[in-house]
């Protein structure tokens, strides 16, 4: 059983917690009224907005030191709706692990709806989180949170291919937005 922190309420924050929990993991949910409470998971996820990022590493950095981080992040730019903000080598995921050289960063959830990681199903097809990292002792451990939980994993490979999930990630939300895709529906591997 692994302890997981959730950082982020919203809706992702809820569909993961629940596959954290259906998996026999114990898991602590936080909402922007939690800043006091210390970060007590092994793996800690970052449900939030891109924007948020930064505050979320102001007010606990030192509380991700040596953890599981899993970015489920799109940095996309919310005004226009129609580029990533980060640099066209690199990823949100890159930046947050240069910011946090103790943690595991992990990028994860980012191709996903949160209806269809409730759900566990991406259409027709099992919902499936793609997982890049450095870490292969991090991935595998997440990804056994995540199978536990019913969810699909495919290891992606390295954090390296973070920009190609966050590139599929913004495509997908881009397609739901000008529903082309349902917000059900989405990428699925068969």
């Amino acid at each position: 059983m692994t302890h997981v922190s959730i950082i982020g309420s919203g809706n992702m924050g809820q569909a993961i917690s629940s596959v954290v929990a259906k998996g026999g993991n114990t898991v602590e949910l936080f909402d922007s009224t939690d800043k006091g409470k210390p970060v007590t998971g092994d793996v800690v996820i970052l449900a939030v907005p891109y924007p948020a990022i930064d505050q979320v590493l102001a007010d606990r950095a030192d509380q991700l030191s040596g953890k599981v981080v899993v970015d489920i992040t799109n940095p996309l730019n919310f005004e226009t709706f129609d580029s990533l903000v980060v640099a066209a080598d690199g990823s949100a995921a890159a930046e947050l692990a240069e910011k946090l050289p103790e943690s595991k960063v992990l990028k994860a959830f980012n191709t996903t709806f949160a209806a269809t990681v409730a759900s566990g199903q991406a259409g027709q097809v099992p919902t499936t989180v793609l997982i890049a990292g450095d870490d292969a002792d991090a991935k595998a451990q997440f990804a056994g949170i995540v199978s536990d939980g019913g969810l699909k994993t495919v290891d992606a490979g390295s954090l390296k291919r973070a920009r190609e999930l966050e590139a599929l990630g913004f495509l997908q939300l881009t397609l739901a937005v000008g529903e082309k895709v349902e917000w059900t529906g989405g990428f699925g591997l068969v």
